[in-house]
């Protein structure tokens, strides 16, 4: 056994530092997803602070909203714009597993582009959006 361990010690103290440095880069990978979530909640936060306190935007969230008589104005369709443009970062960061997985991220972001106005921003710029975020939007819930 003394002289297996002498002909082999480099070997060995080399599988263990091996080991080592997976397991870190494995704990490291998910102390960043989880980093990232919370920049993505504080972002959201951020982001619909701004639809709550100015009144011009209270339309965004109205499911009655009627967007042939009363066009979508270009501070809600400023607002929804940037709302969508943070659906695709996040579309992109669990895409890229640099986020924990959101399970209902799909639906939520359906639900929200199927209201009057943000549905109405959302016909205007998904010819601008890639393909495959849009295919993930529009896909039927599973």
């Amino acid at each position: 056994m003394t002289q297996w361990f002498a002909d082999n010690w480099f070997n060995l103290l080399s599988s263990v530092g091996i080991w080592f440095a997976a397991y870190t880069i494995h704990v490291d990978a998910k102390a960043r997803r989880i980093a990232n979530f919370l920049t993505i909640i504080s972002n959201y936060r951020e982001t619909w602070k701004e639809c709550f306190r100015n009144q011009e935007l209270a339309r965004v969230l109205d499911a009655s909203a009627d967007v042939a008589n009363k066009p979508v104005t270009s501070l809600e369709e400023l607002f929804v714009g940037l709302v969508i443009a943070q659906m695709s970062s996040v579309y992109y960061a669990a895409q890229n597993d640099l986020v924990i997985k959101l399970e209902g991220a799909r639906q939520d972001m359906a639900q929200f582009l199927s209201l009057p106005v943000p549905k109405a921003v959302w016909l205007k710029t998904k010819p601008l959006q890639n393909h495959d975020f849009v295919a993930f939007i529009e896909s039927p819930s599973k």
